[in-house]
């Protein structure tokens, strides 16, 4: 079996090296890009599992990268960061990267992070890539949403993972505890901003009156319930 591909986005030499070394002793294989060209040009050629991000990037930003990653890729978006604040956070995880870790880092931590994302529903197969619900067909292959109208608009990885776990639960309560479980990543206020911020982008999406939404419905201090109509194609 092919083992997962882990891609290291940072131009510092001696971070590529350290965190190279403790995915290689973890069992992946790694690719390192000093610079997002380079990067960029290597998607032609193959699509990696989990992309590692540095923000500070010598030809491009690093959040602009994110954000095209997460639309337009399908491997999963870890933001590695020395920019340690509440907003670079927030920022990251609603252009739709996956997780955020903060630099100086633990590699053993980085190494159960990405085990984590490769234990979700995202990266995981799947028995088919649409689904279709009150109006609304998602097709999680190409990452759009689609009305009865057939207007189209594109959700991030990240949305589509939180998208595909209600749609695989409909009309059943989801706790914040079960979709940690289920998405991986570091609980806590960090995993719980990212839920709203993704799920709040989702019921954008969807057209949702964010006073009375009436899919994606929050059960206060228990968790959220889907309340569509799901057919899988």
């Amino acid at each position: 079996m092919t083992q997962p591909l882990v891609t290291i986005v940072d131009d510092e030499p001696e971070i590529r090296r350290i965190l190279t070394d403790a995915l290689e002793d973890a069992g992946f294989r790694t690719q390192c890009f000093a610079r997002a060209r380079e990067f960029e040009a290597s998607l032609k050629r193959a699509t990696p599992d989990v992309c590692l991000v540095d923000l500070s990037l010598p030809d491009t930003d690093g959040l602009a990268l994110v954000h095209r990653l997460a639309l337009e890729q399908g491997a999963a978006v870890i933001i590695i960061s020395g920019r340690a604040q509440v907003q670079d956070r927030v920022t990251g995880l609603e252009l739709g990267a996956d997780d955020y870790i903060t630099k100086p880092f633990d590699p053993a931590e980085v190494v159960a992070r990405i085990r984590a994302r490769l234990r979700s529903p995202r990266v995981q197969a799947v028995q088919s890539d649409t689904a279709r619900f009150n109006g609304w067909s998602a097709y999680f292959d190409r990452y759009i949403l689609e009305n009865e109208d057939g207007a189209e608009t594109s959700f991030s990885h990240a949305e589509g993972e939180v998208l595909r776990l209600f749609l695989e639960s409909p009309k059943r309560l989801i706790s914040r505890a079960q979709m940690q479980e289920a998405l991986g990543g570091g609980a806590g206020d960090s995993f719980d901003r990212a839920m709203d911020v993704r799920i709040s982008r989702l019921r954008t999406k969807l057209g949702e009156d964010p006073k009375n939404p009436r899919l994606i419905k929050t059960i206060y201090g228990a968790g959220y319930i889907f309340l569509g109509d799901v057919e899988w194609a």
